[in-house]
């Protein structure tokens, strides 16, 4: 930057135009200062040295040499894979560090596209059986949105609470509400996330046009009420029941939203059944996979990070569940030590409402029913296990660890190239979000989608959206821990690692993101399980 500023104060004084060049930064800083002004500012040679350098060019024994050169530096750049301009400096050998103690990424350019190889082994990719997404209404469904777009008379309106992906599940319900209800559709309203603060609004996050534009015709949405309900006293609905029927909302709403004109409904948390209609399944498929696109500033950075990751090859993406909060909330213990664990324990026991576990288990029992957060050790064990080389590129999402970088430790020693979003961004392209968690978490989605593995530590909310979404876009492998299973392998300390590592992994022989039927199992949700009422296998194969 110093090199430019004065390049540029020299420009003033000169009063003349220049032009700049992208320079990777380790040979900008092989060059001191004035060596750098002077390949910018230096006027052209004199015509004597360019007679020399024609000379030279004439004469074979130069030609030879020159040839011999470039050959040579051509072998070891491919036999040795020199790369001075990508930006991952591994850490056995890294100097400066980056956010939480891992590599800094120094500010140089990044491949744009990326190729389709085809790999095997922990990089192997499921066989995704033919599945295609298919959203096909029926003629009923098509025939009735001709009424539905162009309602003016409904309004339902409805606030959206929790972290991003939370908000994401109520959203892609309020669209299908308004579709049973036949109602046109408000911006869902943000909620203030009472925990981390953020006020972000829908537009912040999502991208709102196109929003409007992919859902044209199933629901019409407006940015807010028209001015000839305003003054309507909306039917309020604070606490809807769990998972009702859309014969069920249209008894209990559709008569008094005819008469008053809005409907203001809250919670929609896992209200909705998730056993609807083949057509609601889809707008539901619709709304999550196709509708909400993030902001453009969100998504063109999201995309950078990832291809900061993709420069290297193939990266895993770790969704890692060990904030201090979320150990409070299972019932569950870190396990880095006896202080660690009391602090968890006297919170708890302070703030017996945080619990959502079941209150009548001991942390032991939870633990081996896979009700806990893996923590990194066993994170650590299980991608062994699963054969994860160990110069494996690893993007891990989630909030600070309880313990820190301590906390970490077990699996940075297995595995050194550790990234997240602040050490893989440059300086100053994460200050726009500072204090916007659920834009944060957007960014973390996007890099974990676009990852060429995914692993979660724990289920939940963000897990559930990436499985679908990478099913959705062609089964890419996701592993999912089968921790009801395993867990009794990783306390018995007698098992030799050979043996362990062969039993882990034939355990999750099934668990890598094939496709899988949604209505397999009751209570499945079309967002994470898209087949097949979102997915048709156009092939003769079998169906999984």
């Amino acid at each position: 930057m110093a090199t430019r500023s004065k390049a540029n104060s020299s420009t003033k004084q000169q009063h003349q135009q220049l032009s700049y060049i992208s320079v990777p930064s380790q040979i900008i800083h092989s060059l001191s200062s004035s060596s750098l002004q002077s390949l910018l500012l230096s006027p052209k040679k004199s015509s004597r040295s360019a007679i020399r350098l024609s000379s030279l060019i004439k004469n074979p024994r130069f030609l030879l040499l020159f040839l011999f050169l470039f050959a040579l530096v051509g072998t070891l750049r491919i036999g040795l894979d020199l790369d001075p301009i990508l930006p991952f400096s591994p850490i056995p050998c890294g100097g400066a560090t980056g956010g939480a103690g891992f590599p800094a990424v120094e500010a140089v350019g990044f491949p744009g596209n990326r190729t389709t190889v085809v790999r095997d082994g922990f990089w192997g990719q499921p066989d995704g059986m033919g599945y295609k997404p298919c959203l096909t209404f029926s003629s009923e469904y098509k025939r009735w949105s001709k009424d539905v777009t162009v309602e003016r008379r409904k309004y339902l309106m409805v606030v959206v609470s929790g972290g991003l992906n939370q908000q994401r599940n109520q959203i892609v319900d309020a669209v299908v509400i308004a579709r049973i209800l036949g109602a046109a559709l408000v911006v869902p309203i943000l909620q203030v996330n009472v925990i981390w603060g953020d006020d972000s609004e829908f537009s912040d996050i999502f991208d709102l046009d196109h929003f409007k534009k992919t859902l044209a015709d199933d629901v019409r949405v407006v940015s807010s009420l028209p001015s000839t309900h305003l003054m309507n006293r909306p039917v309020e609905e604070k606490r809807t029941p769990l998972h009702v029927s859309p014969r069920w909302i249209r008894s209990r709403y559709l008569r008094r939203l005819n008469k008053e004109g809005v409907l203001l409904l809250r919670g929609l948390d896992s209200r909705l059944s998730k056993d609807l209609p083949p057509d609601l399944q889809k707008l539901r498929c619709k709304v999550a996979f196709d509708a909400l696109k993030f902001a453009a500033p969100i998504q063109e950075l999201g995309n950078k990070l990832a291809m900061r990751m993709q420069s290297k090859g193939p990266y895993l993406a770790l969704h890692l569940r060990m904030e201090k909060d979320v150990w409070v909330r299972t019932g569950c213990l870190p396990g880095l030590s006896s202080m660690y664990d009391e602090i968890i324990y006297e919170e708890r026991k302070l703030r017996p409402e945080l619990l959502t576990a079941r209150s009548n288990m001991t942390y032991h029992d939870r633990k081996l029913a896979g009700l806990c957060p893996l923590n990194a050790l066993e994170v650590t064990r299980l991608l062994k296990a699963l054969e994860a080389p160990k110069n494996a590129m690893i993007y891990w999402a989630g909030g600070e660890p309880f313990g820190g970088e301590e906390a970490l430790l077990p699996l940075t020693r297995e595995f050194p190239n550790l990234y997240n979003k602040e050490n893989l961004a440059l300086p100053g392209e994460l200050e726009p979000f500072t204090n916007k968690s659920s834009i944060l978490a957007a960014i973390d989605y996007i890099v974990c989608e676009q990852s060429d593995v995914f692993m979660p530590s724990h289920g939940g909310n963000m897990g559930h959206v990436i499985q679908g979404r990478r099913a959705y876009t062609g089964h890419k492998k996701f592993i999912t821990p089968n921790k009801r299973q395993m867990l009794l392998y990783f306390l018995d300390t007698s098992l030799p690692e050979s043996e362990f590592n062969s039993v882990i992994k034939e355990l999750h022989q099934g668990s890598l993101g094939q496709p899988e039927l949604r209505t397999e199992k009751v209570g499945r949700d079309v967002t994470a399980f898209p087949i097949p009422e979102c997915m048709c296998n156009t092939s003769t194969r079998t169906r999984p």
